[in-house]
């Protein structure tokens, strides 16, 4: 189980549709000023994502991607001394991410891609693998498991044992069930409450900021859910996540640093 401090990954969208801040930050001096008041707040990860994967959303062609994330992953490599992980399923994305400065892959496919865990083996940087059911544009379209917490487990250990074999190393790899990726909200309860188990087998990203996992929760509109969101950040910490993928970067690490001084054991 990982037992250092949890990481805070803050989340930068370049893309003009994400579920809760798209268009925000697609223009370059908007990315950099987020990715800067992200750096000062605290983030110990920028994560820089070009393709929209909300419920329903279509794949974009490899070009956009490029045109959207590589120039902002220079800035923010340039700009600040933060390391900057790149969202992709693409395997050239990947590497012109990495070739820009990028030291981590993101990966919601987790590297099934053709050619994507090649590349990533050969890029020699950490990986995260998540699980998804089905694709983004059908993945809330009744989803189903027997057993979700064992059918997660299962693809994500395959997943790694696949990387492996292909010459990228245990303690490069970072595994994320994938919460909302195909999933109703009992699934997400479910995997939620099995973080232990997943964090048990290798160091686990968790990603449930402002999703509607929480909105559903609370009740509350996706511009609503902070105190939610922080909120669930806390209990993956204290679950045994290695990271948290978030939006409110501030908030969560007050949040933490609190959490980890006043924790009763």
């Amino acid at each position: 189980m990982f037992t250092g401090r949890t990481q805070v990954m803050g989340i930068l969208n370049v893309t003009p549709d994400s579920f809760s801040d798209g268009g925000l930050w697609v223009k370059r001096d908007q990315a950099l000023r987020h990715a800067e008041c992200m750096a000062e707040a605290g983030a110990d990860i920028i994560d820089v994502g070009g393709e929209s994967t909300r419920p329903g959303s279509l794949e974009i062609s490899l070009q956009q991607e490029l045109d959207r994330v590589v120039p902002i992953v220079e800035l923010v490599v340039q700009h600040t001394s933060v390391p900057v992980s790149v969202d992709t399923s693409k395997p050239e994305v990947m590497a012109a991410a990495v070739s820009a400065g990028a030291g981590m892959i993101n990966d919601v496919f987790a590297l099934r891609r053709p050619g994507a865990v090649e590349v990533a083996a050969g890029l020699n940087v950490p990986v995260c693998l998540m699980h998804m059911l089905g694709q983004p544009r059908d993945m809330q379209c009744s989803p189903n498991y027997e057993d979700v917490v064992a059918e997660v487990m299962k693809f994500l250990l395959d997943r790694a044992a696949a990387c492996q074999a292909a010459g990228l190393g245990e303690k490069q790899i970072y595994i994320d069930p994938g919460f909302g990726f195909g999933k109703t909200l009992q699934h997400n309860i479910s995997l939620f409450q099995a973080l232990p188990e997943f964090a048990a087998a290798y160091p686990v990203l968790v990603g449930v900021s402002r999703k509607s996992m929480l909105g559903q929760l609370s009740g509350k509109p996706v511009e609503k859910r902070l105190a939610a969101s922080v909120s669930a950040a806390v209990l993956a910490a204290q679950a045994g996540a290695a990271i948290v993928r978030v939006h409110d970067v501030a908030e969560t690490v007050d949040a933490l640093k609190i959490s980890n001084a006043l924790q009763i054991h």
